[in-house]
């Protein structure tokens, strides 16, 4: 059951508005046409789009106008009449003569007109169609203001969708236009929407519904969606149903940038709805990230500005990818009524949150909680690419700790590989944006007789990923792409939290080397020379990563968040 609200009070009179004088004399009538014959969609009035009849986004639309001082339905549908008798508007039976498929509309609103007209009389008639669903009140305010204000006797809602056109003159395919130019600068286009018309009431008549003076309500294409076919409604449905969301991410030398990556990919696959980033001001990695992404974002000094952003969007899901969040933040947050999901929070403000996203670590079972590897985010371009086959001979090693290695792990690294001695392979070394200074590092490598190549910020990973036989890496997101391309792996933390990180084991294919302050470069060393030499080994690690599946990850976080 659909749910009526009318947030102006009834025919849109908000208590204590004041509008313009020549505005508020007006008598405005709204006359929204739903008869019951629909080849196209069976009951295409009354179907539920989006939790709501389709006819009840235009009831509700003139409901909540400003400006509209009456509404009445004409129709021969007792569904229609029902539901228009649930908004508690005016119902007009349409007579049959009027219900057949070349009557224009003229004559069914001067139908309508004719008959509303002996209580009262109107200055404007206003023809509302069912079937734009995505007409925003605000709109149509805006267009019965400028017809008043601007004196005109017919106001038509248009699209402005200027195009390359060809035509045909006797016989003959002829182009409709001068000069070949980008779409910006083609002279405007007009294509009446269906939405709305606004005429005079002069000018009302069974033949005709236009005055002298003419102008056009340029509508944005969202809006002026027509609900014609099957195709018109999965589209308006799909827009109806966005929801506006908001990913409160940090990232900076300290933290990485793997909370960045990860919302981002997400992102990438809610295309279907309304996204903006918001980050601190100190998070200048992920600004820059996010900025060269070329998606909305906000900078903000303090965590309590949130709010305010949340309120102003009218945003219904709040994720945070901001790590262990404070039971007064929560607290602040769900003051709002928004929809709350953190990823990665073993903070007490995660008992606040509608769900948390664990998938690095195994904890107690909770409420709302999802861990484990199941939940992980792959990137796209990890599931581009083909069963990786074992390789008994290693032929290249990677080396890659991340966006930024506070820790300096590449670099001790480095000196343990000149440790091994072992020079017949090639060693790729990937600096992540963050990295800092590489010119220490680089002078190390001048000084070696080693095969070691330096890359900073690569686009494709997996594809360095993918050619590798044995990875060196830290122990955060970054081990879960090498599982996905069935790299043995040694892996090294930078952190205590990180250390936590539990899919960095053995059963998973990786040899785990503990926190990289605790451990020299002689261990990582000799870890590297043995797994080298041994092929029983690694095609052991190699197995184990193969047995996992890390590819649905993305679509379970997806409902999670939306709440399905």
């Amino acid at each position: 059951m659909f749910e009526v609200k009318f947030p102006y009070g009834k025919f849109g009179r908000q208590i204590g508005e004041s509008h313009r004088d020549e505005v508020e004399m007006k008598k405005i009538l709204a006359v929204i046409p739903a008869r019951a014959g629909s080849k196209g969609i069976p009951k295409k009035n009354t179907r539920m789009m989006a939790g709501k009849p389709l006819i009840g986004y235009a009831i509700e639309n003139a409901l909540n106008s400003k400006w509209i001082t009456d509404i009445a339905v004409s129709t021969d549908a007792e569904e229609v009449k029902a539901v228009a008798a649930k908004y508690n508007v005016e119902i007009i039976d349409r007579p049959a003569y009027l219900c057949e498929d070349d009557v224009t509309l003229d004559s069914v609103v001067f139908h309508t007109y004719s008959i509303m007209k002996q209580t009262k009389d109107y200055d404007i008639i206003i023809t509302l169609q069912p079937t734009s669903p995505l007409l925003k009140v605000e709109t149509l305010d805006a267009a019965i203001q400028a017809h008043i204000e601007k004196g005109l006797d017919t106001t038509i809602a248009v699209v402005n969708k200027p195009h390359l056109a060809w035509g045909k003159e006797q016989g003959v395919i002829v182009p409709l236009y001068e000069k070949r130019v980008n779409r910006q600068y083609l002279p405007p286009h007009y294509s009446e929407t269906g939405a709305f018309l606004i005429t005079n009431s002069r000018f009302v008549t069974e033949q005709n519904r236009f005055g002298n003076k003419v102008s056009v309500f340029e509508m944005s294409e969202n809006e002026s969606i027509d609900i014609d076919n099957r195709q018109d409604w999965v589209l308006a449905e799909a827009e109806l149903s966005k929801k506006k969301i908001i990913f409160r991410v940090d990232g900076y030398k300290e933290i990485g940038l793997g909370h960045v990556y990860r919302v981002l990919q997400i992102a990438y696959n809610l295309t279907e709805h309304e996204v903006l980033f918001v980050l601190n001001s100190k998070s200048d990695l992920g600004i820059n990230k996010i900025s060269n992404s070329f998606f909305k974002y906000e900078i903000i000094n303090s965590d309590e500005e949130i709010i305010d952003i949340v309120k102003r969007e009218n945003a219904q899901i709040l994720v945070n990818d901001i790590l262990d969040t404070q039971k007064e933040y929560m607290e602040l947050i769900k003051e709002t009524g928004i929809r709350v999901v953190n990823f990665e929070d073993l903070g007490e403000g995660r008992l606040y949150a509608d769900a948390v996203i664990n998938a690095l670590y195994e904890t107690e079972e909770e409420k709302n909680v999802y861990c484990g590897e199941k939940y992980y985010c792959v990137r796209d371009e990890f599931i581009l690419y083909n069963e990786k086959k074992f390789n008994e001979k290693v032929n290249n090693v990677l080396i890659v700790f991340g966006g930024t290695d506070p820790e300096n792990l590449t670099m001790k690294t480095i000196e343990a590989i000149e440790k091994t001695g072992y020079k017949e392979i090639e060693y790729t070394c990937i600096l992540g944006m963050g990295y800092g200074d590489e010119s220490p590092l680089m002078e190390k490598i001048k000084n070696m007789d080693y095969n070691i190549q330096i890359l900073r910020n690569v686009s494709n990973i997996a594809e360095y990923m993918y050619k590798a036989d044995i990875a060196i890496s830290s122990q955060g997101r970054t081990m879960y792409e090498l599982a996905c391309m069935r790299v043995p792996t040694i892996v090294i933390a930078q952190n205590r939290r990180e250390q936590a990180h539990i899919f960095g084991d053995i059963a998973n294919g990786f040899i785990n080397l503990g926190l990289g302050t605790e451990i020299d470069e002689k261990t990582i060393a000799e870890t590297l020379l043995w797994l080298i030499k041994s092929d029983v080994m690694r095609k052991n690690l190699y197995n184990r990563m193969k047995n996992k599946n890390l590819m649905q990850g993305i679509s379970r976080v997806k409902k999670i968040i939306l709440g399905e």
